[in-house]
């Protein structure tokens, strides 16, 4: 990776360019600008020149780059010339989506290597020594949103990583993603910039932009939560931020927000105030010095490292922002990123200096809401009925096609009380990738909680983390048969950005003594540190027997799995351990179940285990179980017996 662009964030902030749309706009366009002409143009351009006939594409900026590269080289010196560190190249809407509109969705790859050849021209005239001009690779949100069925994750991978490498190949020196109004479209983008990066044989910094509304979350209601959580699980975005849709009066709560939570370095990008219409035409009231000194509050108070403007935005803005931010420092990770941003892989294996902070966002999320792993008074409760396995009325449901009914019994679960759901649709008869597929679309749109995936068969999952925005964990893996499909389902895991529940399993079988458990979960964790995922998001299970069964060989399993997760808790303290509790008294009437189950709970969570998967309503605190009763189940689980003697 070149470095130039890391060096200089770390050394000061780096200052974005404005609005380009209105400048375009101001130039007096014609009919002619949208023309392609045939006789200038080769390859796939004239093809499609030829095709369209002399058709002009009114209102197609992206065309701007093959019919007036002067406009756009004109548009991108100005910014240069009022001080602009970073140019973002004429690519907003240079998808396959949106180019369909105009009836050319053949030209996304053309006309993104045009675009940054341009900004490069531009960017190499005006770059000196002591302030060296970047060029990034900027692509919008597109038209369609995938989160409400109106696009696939195919065509969104596909058509962003055509962009992104005709990007690459012309020149630019960071790819974006901006104004981004769903999570689960931020996340396919991602994929495509890493997709196009390997394929282009350039790896490049990448940044996230995305657009909280007047009504504090993004389009589709995510909190910035759940968006930050989302982002730090990808490694190779080097910087977040925030771009459009208000001004910075608006965009202040968000800008705080990261500024306190985020690893990587802040972009802000507002419009200039909330637009005003004025004679049927929208305008934009804020100064370029309100602008700036906005700028300065973000810069100084909350570590703000890029900032430009957005709608609205003219040169004179960005020249009021640079002169007032010339030389200033800012107080963003630069350094931890950069590594990160090198080395993708790179991981810690004890705390971080941002988790010593404070800094790090430890949990998962939904489409909608972070959730934290770590809960006050209590521990990560996962819903044990969206599970075919384990709920007859989940089955019957399933089995109806009844995607409704399954969603209102999600929904049940969250009133609950449920943190996140264990979602498995692995049912003998039925397809499991398609059902999986279906419900997972539907949870995605209307539960608030996040999903944990429940599945052995890796193209399930991988067809699942496609179907949800946010956060995910993956249940799960295990040695059972090898390390093969645990390195490709952690493989995943890193892909797509989701936490791993794993199993201490291996070769030999199920793990029973306390030993055993601990030997591999040290040897889990050593694949999942390879793979890049930081402890915290692992979460290990030391394994649920039954003590309803009388076995003798399972008498002392409950003290087995207490004592490694105790284990695991004091060697690995940024580990998670998980349970799926009700395994304890499978094959007992259903009073004496909730008994036991509560029991084992509570033993455990004083051991240090940090999440189970359970019905929380069927749980009890030992204050509502008699006294006689849980001596007895206490005595159960730790395996004390008492004999009659004769007298």
């Amino acid at each position: 990776m070149d470095s130039r662009l890391l060096d200089a964030l770390s050394e000061r902030v780096l200052i974005y360019d404005g609005a380009t749309g209105t400048q375009y706009q101001a130039s007096g366009l014609v009919p002619a600008d949208f023309t392609l002409d045939p006789s200038k143009l080769s390859g796939q351009l004239k093809a499609t020149a030829q095709r369209l006939d002399g058709q002009a594409l009114d209102g197609c900026n992206e065309l701007l780059v093959v019919t007036r590269p002067d406009l756009v080289e004109y548009v991108h010196d100005a910014y240069f010339e009022a001080g602009s560190d970073l140019c973002e190249t004429n690519t907003f809407g240079t998808t396959s989506i949106v180019l369909s509109e105009y009836g050319i969705p053949e030209l996304v790859y053309e006309l993104s290597v045009e675009a940054a050849k341009i900004a490069r021209r531009s960017a190499d005239k005006f770059s000196t020594t002591a302030k060296p001009r970047f060029v990034v690779g900027g692509i919008g949100p597109g038209t369609k949103l995938i989160s409400l069925g109106q696009t696939t994750w195919e065509e969104l991978e596909g058509t962003y990583c055509d962009a992104y490498t005709g990007l690459l190949h012309g020149g630019s020196d960071a790819l974006l993603v901006e104004t981004t109004q769903d999570l689960l479209m931020v996340k396919a983008s991602i994929v495509a910039a890493n997709r196009a990066m390997a394929e282009a044989g350039r790896r490049v910094p990448l940044f996230v932009q995305v657009t909280m509304e007047q009504t504090g979350t993004m389009l589709l209601g995510s909190e910035m939560g759940a968006a930050l959580n989302m982002i730090e699980s990808f490694p190779s975005v080097t910087a977040f931020g925030i771009n459009c849709a208000t001004g910075p009066v608006e965009m202040a709560q968000h800008v705080r927000f990261l500024g306190q939570n985020s690893t990587r370095p802040i972009a802000v990008q507002p419009n200039a105030g909330l637009p005003v219409m004025e004679k049927g035409q929208a305008m934009y009231k804020l100064t370029p010095d309100e602008l700036a000194d906005w700028h300065i509050q973000f810069v100084e108070q909350y570590g703000v490292a890029m900032a430009g403007g957005c709608c609205g935005t003219t040169p004179a803005h960005i020249k009021a922002v640079s002169e007032a931010l010339k030389d200033h420092k800012h107080t963003a990770p630069a350094a931890w990123i950069q590594r990160r941003s090198v080395y993708p892989g790179f991981n810690f294996e004890s705390k971080t200096e941002e988790q010593m902070e404070g800094k790090v966002l430890v949990g998962c999320s939904s489409l909608y809401q972070f959730q934290p792993y770590e809960q006050d008074k209590s521990f990560l409760i996962v819903g044990e009925k969206t599970n075919a396995n384990g709920s007859k009325a989940f089955r019957e449901m399933l089995a109806a096609e009844n995607w409704e009914g399954l969603t209102e019994l999600a929904r049940d679960l969250e009133g609950e009380g449920s943190h996140v759901l264990d979602v498995c649709t692995a049912y003998v008869g039925r397809n499991e990738e398609r059902d999986m597929e279906t419900l997972l679309s539907y949870y995605n749109r209307h539960i608030t909680v996040p999903i944990m995936i429940d599945s052995t068969e890796v193209p399930v999952i991988e067809a699942s983390l496609k179907r949800l925005g946010g956060k995910p964990i993956v249940n799960s893996i295990n040695f059972e048969d090898g390390e093969a499909r645990t390195d490709k389902v952690l493989a995943l895991c890193a892909k797509y950005g989701a936490a791993v529940v794993a199993l201490t399993i291996d070769e030999d079988g199920m793990a029973k003594s306390k030993d055993k458990k601990v030997e591999i979960a040290r040897r889990i964790l050593a694949k999942t540190r390879a793979s890049g995922l930081p402890d915290q998001d692992v979460f290990i299970d030391c394994l649920t027997f039954t003590l309803g069964s009388g076995d003798e060989e399972f008498r002392e399993s409950a003290i087995a799995t207490i004592d490694a997760i105790a284990a695991l808790k004091e060697e690995f303290p940024l580990v998670n351990t998980i349970l799926g509790v009700s395994n304890v008294s499978f094959g007992l009437k259903p009073a004496a179940r909730q008994v036991l189950n509560s029991a084992f709970l509570h033993f455990a969570r004083e051991a240090g285990l940090t999440s189970a998967i359970v019905h929380f309503s069927k749980i009890l605190p030992e204050n509502k179980i008699d006294p006689e009763v849980w001596k007895i189940t206490s005595d159960l689980v730790y395996d004390r017996r008492e004999f009659v003697t004769s007298s």
